[in-house]
C-alpha cells in the first residue's frame, strides 16, 4: 500500500511538474531515486516482519548503489538544471501538441512510472516468500555488482569522450573503448542489473519451496522484460538521430553490436582496403 501511494504522489507530481514548466524531464529526475525508495520500503517490511531480512537488504543495498551512480551521472549532465532530454523535444516537434499531451501522460508519466514500480517488485516476492539467503543470491548479486562496475566505466568513457568534443579535441561519434563492442554499452549494463535483480527474487521463490512456475519463472518478470523493450524502443530512436548527423555512423551499425557487446565486426571500407593491398596474381608468359 505505501509503494502503491507513493507511486499515485510521485505521477501527479511528474505531470503537473510537466504542465507549468513544460518540461516533460521530470520522469528523468526521479528515475533513480523512487525505485529506491520502493525497494527499502519492501526491505523494511522484510526488516519489521521477523524474516530473516539479509536477502532483502542485500536487494536495498545493490539498488542504492545503482542509484547513486545514475544520480551522479546525470547530475553532472546537468539533468537536475532544468535541461529538458534532447530526445523530447525532437518528439514534440513530430506530433501534433495535443497528441504529445496524451503521450505525455500515458507514457512519460504514468508507463514509465508504472515500470518502476514493476523492476523493483522481485523485492516484493522476495519479502513475500523468505528464505535464508544462499549460494544462487550471492551469484546474481555478484552479478548485478559487476554489470554496475560496467556501466560505469562506460558512463566515464562517455563522459571523457563528450568533454573532449567540447572542447574541440573530438569529433563525431564514441567508437572506442567498451563503445568498439557494443554501441550502447551503459544500456547493456543497465538493463542487465535488472535482470540481475530478477533473479535474485526468483532465486528466493524456488527457496522458499516453488518450482520452476510460479518460482523460477514468475509474475516480476514483467518489469524485466519491459524495461528491455522500452530500452530497445528508446535505442533505435536515438539511433535514428545520430544516423541523420553523422554519415559515418551507418558503418559503424555494421560493425558494433546494439547491445550486446561482442567482439567488433569488420568494415567494408577496411574490407575493400585488404583487398585492395591484395598482390596481384603473375601472368604466366606466353610459351
Amino acid at each position: 500500500m505505501v509503494v502503491i501511494i507513493v507511486f499515485g504522489a510521485t505521477c501527479a507530481f511528474c505531470w503537473i511538474a510537466s504542465l507549468i514548466t513544460k518540461d516533460t524531464s521530470w520522469v528523468d529526475r526521479i528515475w533513480s531515486i523512487v525505485p529506491v525508495v520502493y525497494v527499502w520500503i519492501f526491505a523494511a517490511a522484510g526488516i519489521t516482519g521477523g524474516e530473516d531480512p539479509v536477502r532483502l537488504i542485500v536487494m536495498a543495498v545493490l539498488v542504492t548503489a545503482w542509484g547513486v551512480r545514475l544520480t551522479y551521472n546525470f547530475a553532472r549532465k546537468g539533468g537536475y538544471t532544468g535541461m529538458e532530454d534532447y530526445r523530447w523535444a525532437i518528439l514534440r516537434g513530430r506530433m501534433k501538441p495535443v497528441w504529445f499531451q496524451v503521450f505525455n501522460l500515458l507514457f512519460i508519466v504514468l508507463y514509465q512510472n508504472a515500470l518502476l514500480v514493476l523492476i523493483t517488485l522481485p523485492a516484493y516476492m522476495a519479502l513475500m516468500h523468505p528464505a535464508p539467503f544462499g549460494v544462487w543470491d550471492a551469484v546474481f548479486a555478484v552479478l548485478f555488482a559487476l554489470f554496475l562496475i560496467g556501466e560505469l566505466i562506460a558512463d566515464q568513457q562517455q563522459w571523457a569522450f563528450h568533454r573532449a568534443k567540447r572542447e574541440g579535441r573530438a569529433d563525431g561519434f564514441l567508437t572506442t573503448g567498451l563503445f568498439s563492442w557494443s554501441r550502447h554499452p551503459n544500456f547493456f549494463f543497465e538493463q542487465a542489473q535488472w535482470w540481475a535483480f530478477y533473479a535474485i527474487g526468483a532465486a528466493a521463490a524456488v527457496a522458499s519451496g516453488l518450482g520452476f512456475w510460479g518460482g523460477a519463472l514468475n509474475i516480476t518478470i514483467i518489469g524485466a522484460v519491459l524495461l528491455t523493450l522500452l530500452f530497445i524502443g528508446s535505442t533505435i530512436f536515438t539511433e535514428s538521430i545520430s544516423a541523420g548527423k553523422y554519415t559515418a555512423y551507418a558503418d559503424y551499425r555494421r560493425t558494433t553490436s546494439m547491445l550486446v557487446p561482442l567482439p567488433p565486426r569488420r568494415s567494408a571500407s577496411k574490407k575493400a582496403a585488404k583487398r585492395g593491398k591484395r598482390a596481384p596474381k603473375p601472368v604466366a608468359k606466353p610459351a
